[in-house]
């Protein structure tokens, strides 16, 4: 078929999508020929009639196809992870060094944040000089010398993609399961991977509240992904309250640093987790993830990213250096005693964003100074006056608005039930 109107058609008429249509598609959307109108038509159609199974996975192939497809030769197993977003999630600035650490290499394609949640992105970027904006040679240079490298996707990665992901927020097509897997594993799976864990977040600070709709989105990317031709599992994972005890860009880079010192807390217990997950993906012990951290090399092999993509040599060692405070810290009083019973993790994403360190449109500059740490979690005891969390903010009255959502987003009562990290594993 060479025209995009009778693939339009048949998906409209529920006759899903085959090899050849997606092909068309998302040639058409990669070099400009399918039109706006066409494109919309054609993301509404996926929405409401879906393109069943293998569609999806035809389509994921076909927008993968669309630009460049990267090509390993390295002496181990090309790995990666994706999380669909939660707040304080910096598993990724973790979990990478581990698994370069435990012989695997680590080309990671990530994202800016949008909305509550943060990006791994403007993390690197709170620190000074460091570069995640770099070209493919830089890529494989400090892949192979390093272990991993973190950067934003190229212009020629999955072009199809950032053509269909804005067609998607103007046509009101976003809420589609296939298009959002189609995304998601588009660029991941241009990067060459030989495996590929997916952290599918569910509760109050994801996109997925629910368990029902994160399995359902946990296994048509796992699906998918497995029938494009990459080893992939998921793992559900709970985002009822920050992973980190810190929200804000700088900020969840000291807790990353302070994870690497103890190894200890929830951020560091899921990265060693979904390491192990990566590992096994590739014939590895998932053991060595907890070995290589607990050596130090997970932590020598950051540092030597950071310094690699242009940050300083030394910021483990000194972070008050490169990490600078925001001109007002003040505590968030608790209004009562008892247990820290539920926190709203999106409402402590959006004071985040209110404070400045985040986006509402992708065009808005962040403040990487800003945003909240010594978050309590679920369970913790407080007393009346107790500080619930710290706020950072650039002036008296952004932080006195920001403790107001901070205080509004705890529930103190009583002591909850403590639940896993992992929800549920989705495998192949």
């Amino acid at each position: 078929m060479s025209d995009p109107r009778g693939v339009i058609a048949a998906l409209r008429d529920g006759q899903g999508l085959d090899a050849s249509g997606a092909a068309l598609i998302a040639r058409g959307l990669a070099e400009g020929t399918l039109s706006d109108a066409q494109a919309g038509a054609f993301a509404m159609a996926v929405l409401l009639r879906g393109t069943g199974r293998a569609g999806r996975i035809a389509l994921t192939e076909a927008m993968r196809d669309s630009g460049r497809v990267l090509r390993w030769d390295l002496p181990g197993p090309v790995l990666d992870k994706h999380s669909t977003g939660g707040i304080g999630d910096t598993v990724s600035l973790i979990l990478a060094p581990v698994l370069a650490a435990a012989g695997a290499f680590v080309p990671m394609i990530s994202g800016r944040g949008l909305g509550h949640t943060g990006g791994t992105l403007d993390k690197l970027e709170a620190i000074p000089g460091c570069r995640v904006d770099l070209d493919e040679a830089a890529l494989r240079r400090i892949t192979a010398e390093v272990g991993t490298a973190i950067v934003a996707a190229s212009g020629d990665l999955a072009p199809a993609d950032r053509r269909l992901y804005a067609i998607r927020d103007e046509s009101g097509t976003v809420e589609s399961l296939d298009l959002i897997t189609a995304s998601i594993l588009s660029k991941k799976l241009a990067a060459g991977l030989d495996g590929l864990v997916l952290d599918v977040k569910c509760g109050s600070g994801a996109f997925s509240r629910d368990l029902d709709t994160a399995r359902d989105l946990a296994r048509a990317l796992v699906e998918t992904a497995n029938g494009a031709g990459c080893k992939t599992m998921a793992c559900i994972t709970d985002m009822d309250q920050p992973l980190a005890p810190a929200a804000g860009n700088a900020l969840e880079i000291r807790a990353v640093l302070e994870a690497f010192r103890t190894g200890e807390g929830a951020l560091c217990a899921l990265a060693l987790d979904l390491a192990g997950e990566g590992l096994t993906l590739a014939g590895i012990d998932p053991a060595r993830a907890s070995e290589a951290f607990a050596s130090g090399r997970a932590a020598e092999i950051f540092g030597r990213m950071i310094a690699a993509q242009g940050g300083p040599c030394d910021l483990i060692e000194r972070p008050d250096t490169y990490l600078g405070p925001a001109p007002v810290v003040r505590a968030v009083e608790a209004g009562g005693a008892g247990f820290v019973a539920a926190v709203d993790g999106t409402a402590l994403g959006r004071a985040v964003v209110a404070l400045g360190g985040g986006r509402v449109r992708a065009s808005d500059r962040i403040d990487p100074r800003v945003g909240l740490s010594q978050l309590l979690r679920k369970g913790d005891q407080v007393s009346t006056g107790a500080p619930l969390a710290l706020v950072h903010a650039r002036s008296e009255a952004e932080a006195e608005a920001a403790a107001a959502q901070v205080r509004a987003a705890y529930v103190i009562g009583e002591a909850p039930a403590q639940g896993p990290l992992i929800l549920e594993r989705i495998l192949a």
